[in-house]
């Protein structure tokens, strides 16, 4: 009896360090990952590299054919978008001129100078056609605008769950109706925010009630962790309650990087 009581004892201790060793590799998993995305990510106040392009001198006939063609090609594409015989204020950015000054007071309003395109007509408050007009704008470059006045491309190649977050580069368009200083296109930096389609709600219930077979690694695209959680039974119970608690405060996410619904 002496030796079963010692063959049980020393069974459970074994199960007992089986455990802690355990835990002990998925903490040194979740800190491996955390610095693997600190130095992998890049710095936050970086800025984009910005090459500048020059454009070709064409100076054939051949090339000054192609050169008009193309200029009519764009006339006519933003002659199509501009209103006719509406409030030259209220034209879009891309039918007028303006001569835009820098030395303005950030944020407030400042009255430019502006003349509409070719073949464009617009009129005043008492229905007079004009060419030339004012318009009153923000003092405000164009990256400088809120987040709904321009459209910026999105990033699906970026982890949008790590540690910290990870940032990508965007470019940006302002909105045709929104005018502004400087370049209507520009580079931002932007934090990865696309979702591939996984709930949370439902990661959370696999994890609550299957998590011991990996159903909620599994269904997250972690096929790995899913089958070490179905031949270990969930880590005798340990990796399940850890896997319950991170995809409960979001810090599992999908294996594609994406963001939940």
């Amino acid at each position: 009896m002496a030796v079963s009581g010692f063959k049980r004892l020393f069974e459970g201790g074994r199960n007992i360090m089986r455990s802690y060793l355990m835990i002990v590799v998925l903490l040194l998993d979740i800190y491996c990952r955390c610095v693997i995305g600190y130095l992998s990510s890049p710095h936050v106040g970086q800025d984009p590299p910005y090459t500048a392009q020059q454009k070709p001198v064409m100076s054939s006939p051949v090339a000054l054919t192609a050169s008009s063609v193309l200029s009519e090609v764009n006339k006519e594409n933003y002659t199509a978008r501009c209103p006719s015989d509406g409030l030259c204020t209220k034209l879009p950015a891309e039918c007028i001129s303006c001569s835009y000054q820098h030395n303005c007071t950030y944020g407030q309003p400042t009255n430019y100078s502006c003349t509409t395109k070719p073949n464009i007509r617009c009129v005043n408050e008492s229905g007079e056609h004009q060419q030339n007009f004012t318009l009153t704008v923000d003092c405000r470059f164009c990256w400088q605008l809120d987040s709904s006045q321009y459209r910026c491309s999105h990033s699906t190649s970026c982890m949008t769950v790590s540690c910290p977050r990870r940032r990508y580069n965007a470019t940006c368009e302002v909105l045709e109706h929104v005018h502004c200083l400087g370049k209507r296109v520009f580079q931002k930096r932007l934090f990865c925010n696309w979702t591939g389609g996984y709930k949370w709600s439902t990661a959370l219930a696999l994890s609550i009630t299957l998590g011991g077979f990996g159903a909620d690694r599994f269904y997250l695209g972690q096929w790995r962790e899913g089958l070490g959680k179905l031949f270990s039974f969930g880590g005798l119970g340990i990796w399940t309650l850890i896997d319950v608690l991170l995809i409960g405060v979001g810090y599992v996410g999908p294996a594609d990087g994406s963001l939940y619904i």
